[in-house]
């Protein structure tokens, strides 16, 4: 494995997972668990969804000649990447007014990494309700996520690492290697979200929340992985 692949490998992990450090985030703000087999659940959905992505991918290359699946590969990467970039930093939607967003209820501290989740909603192409809303993952208001409900929230979470793996498979990334650093990335990125939720919910990076930025910066590494192999290739 050369330095090439290692580095795609991270790319395409890190990006993955950083979805998850900022609804981890959003859970740690609303004092909502995720025990270890919970989050082991979810690191396992990931795995899953990535070795299938990047399987798919992996055929792909054998039906397309010449470097063909390696530059589609990357436009995929391309398109995704500018799509949760351009969603992620456009003004946010206006709620009818039928819904409140309890503001007498939230201190504004309180309130980024839901915003955080609505965008990541938005710039995933509306996976679930689970990431615009949080406490709905924990449908029988446990304050813990069981293993029935993080199944739900794992799915959601690792719709990224399907076409993630998707382009990685075109560029003839090895499939264990992504799907083992994607659950690995996916399981710390969730702890330490929880872990930091508190301490981190007031933090902004310019005008976006630890949360958002989270999604912008995964969006920017896909771009720079699929210029580098476009270029790569020019």
């Amino acid at each position: 494995m050369n330095f090439r692949q290692v580095s795609l490998i991270l790319g395409f992990s890190v990006s993955s997972s950083l979805d998850n450090f900022g609804v981890g985030i959003s859970y740690g703000v609303n004092q909502i668990r995720i025990r270890a087999a919970a989050n082991l659940l979810i690191a396992a959905i990931a795995f899953t969804f990535s070795w299938t992505g990047v399987a798919f991918g992996t055929y792909l290359t054998r039906v397309m000649p010449g470097n063909l699946s390696t530059i589609v590969g990357a436009l995929v990467v391309l398109l995704i990447g500018l799509r949760i970039v351009l969603l992620a930093m456009s003004p946010r939607r206006k709620h009818g007014s039928g819904r409140r967003e309890d503001a007498d209820e939230v201190p504004p501290a309180l309130r980024p990494p839901t915003q955080h989740a609505e965008t990541v909603l938005s710039a995933r192409g509306g996976i679930s309700r689970y990431l615009a809303h949080p406490e709905q993952a924990d449908q029988d208001r446990s304050g813990e996520i069981s293993l029935w409900e993080a199944a739900g929230l794992g799915i959601a979470l690792s719709a990224n690492a399907l076409t993630n793996g998707l382009g990685a498979g075109m560029m003839h990334v090895p499939a264990l290697a992504i799907s083992i650093l994607a659950a690995v990335f996916s399981y710390l990125a969730i702890w330490s979200g929880v872990q930091l939720g508190e301490q981190l919910a007031a933090v902004r990076i310019g005008r976006w929340s630890i949360g958002e930025f989270s999604t912008i910066l995964s969006g920017l590494i896909l771009l720079a992985i699929a210029a580098h192999i476009l270029f790569s290739i020019a």
